[in-house]
């Protein structure tokens, strides 16, 4: 098998949740333990740090992988979704995982994961841990794919857990309240391993600190304890709540483990994100004149930090390329979206993709403005036809959508 030949029968033959929803999600460990087992266990020789959260995981994760990897460590990723290539999810101090790795592992195990019908994401964790424990990494960032407790990293013992934040996102699998979200969230700390809380919230807070407590696990809320930060290449004022996390993260791994994590590589790991991990897709200026930035965020929380975001942005006229997946509630996030804009409705290609004339309609009956396109590239092409100079684009609403302009 080729490269090609095994990432097609990776998404083809066996479900992936980012890209066919409801179907492809397992409410179990099962199949995990099952592969980790014929795996010889992989996960447990590995030093690592657990990434749960609603927002802010990915940048949280990047964040502390860049400043370990400036401290001298050999540092393991393991993220998700990937933009453009599946080798992204999967990276040693910056670099894809090989080719040759992903077809030797899915050639080497393709019988066991057949007959166990193992999930998209189970397999790619279990390739993930091999990988880690094979380029005998010094440690492991480990970003929750899905929830928590439930989700296949979480059969990893980290030194340290983090919960970036709790919003209503993924609500079908986890719950429809914060505390039954962060339930699941909190399904990741483990006995004795201390656990770091990125935001406070009130309705989350007593569950955190109700299951930290039977786990005797201390517990830390960084947006509390972090008073003083530094400045990132990644930008978005938003980007701050993440650097929070990422300060008392590493405050406690070195009370922990004693790493010796410098200021000096903390600030040159702060600054130096994108470069150190190649990470995509998070507050980016993508060109100038005129200025188009694009964001992954996709729910919520995420959106209000971006619309947020775009208000400081200088600019004469506003113009918006948005699509998303099927199983979105636009109804619930349409008072987020400016009126004084000018939407560019397209559908991303993926199978969830959602209906692009549909959710045009969705907008239009609320008064907004905008035109409908077949494909992400053709919504962009216009947007960036029809905007002046000194106007801003903005392009979201989906990973997929970030994607396909890459």
């Amino acid at each position: 098998m080729t490269y090609q030949d095994t990432i097609d029968w990776m998404f083809s033959r066996l479900p992936m949740y980012q890209r066919q929803g409801k179907i492809a999600y397992k409410a179990d460990l099962e199949n995990t333990i099952r592969l980790a087992k014929h795996l010889k266990n992989p996960e447990k020789s590995l030093h690592a740090i657990h990434v749960a959260g609603t927002n802010g995981k990915g940048s949280t994760s990047h964040m502390l992988a860049s400043v370990l990897q400036e401290t001298g460590f050999k540092v393991g990723l393991f993220t998700s979704p990937h933009l453009k290539d599946f080798r992204e999810r999967i990276k040693v101090n910056g670099r894809l995982v090989s080719k040759a790795f992903v077809i030797g592992f899915i050639k080497r195990n393709k019988t066991f994961l057949e007959a166990n019908k193992l999930s998209f994401f189970e397999m790619t964790s279990g390739m993930a841990f091999e990988f880690f424990k094979k380029q005998n990494v010094d440690i492991a960032v480990i970003e929750v794919g899905l929830g928590g407790r439930l989700d296949s990293t979480n059969i990893i013992t980290p030194k340290v857990s983090v919960i970036t934040n709790i919003g209503l996102d993924h609500t079908l699998f986890l719950g429809n309240t914060l505390k039954e979200i962060a339930r699941e969230k909190a399904g990741i700390i483990k006995p004795q391993v201390p656990v770091v809380i990125g935001e406070t919230q009130e309705e989350t807070t007593p569950v955190f600190k109700g299951i930290a407590k039977q786990n005797d696990s201390s517990i830390y809320f960084a947006d509390q304890l972090i008073k003083k930060t530094y400045e990132s290449d990644l930008k978005g004022s938003y980007q701050q709540n993440n650097i929070k996390t990422v300060l008392q993260t590493l405050k406690i791994l070195n009370g922990v483990e004693h790493y010796s994590i410098s200021k000096s590589s903390i600030i040159k790991g702060l600054n130096n994100v994108v470069k150190n991990t190649g990470l995509q897709g998070r507050w980016q200026v993508i060109q100038n004149t005129p200025k188009v930035i694009c964001d992954t965020a996709h729910n919520k929380e995420g959106l209000t930090y971006v619309f947020s975001q775009i208000k400081k942005e200088p600019h004469k006229s506003l113009h918006i390329v948005f699509g998303v997946v099927n199983d979105k509630d636009v109804t619930s996030i349409l008072s987020l979206f400016p009126k004084k804009a000018t939407y560019y409705f397209c559908k991303p290609n993926v199978p969830r993709g959602f209906d692009e004339k549909k959710l045009q309609s969705i907008f239009l009956s609320e008064g907004y403005i905008g035109k409908s396109y077949s494909s992400v590239n053709e919504a962009v092409k216009t947007a960036k036809e029809t905007a002046n100079d000194d106007d801003l684009i903005f392009i979201g609403g989906s990973t997929f959508v970030v994607a396909e302009i890459f």
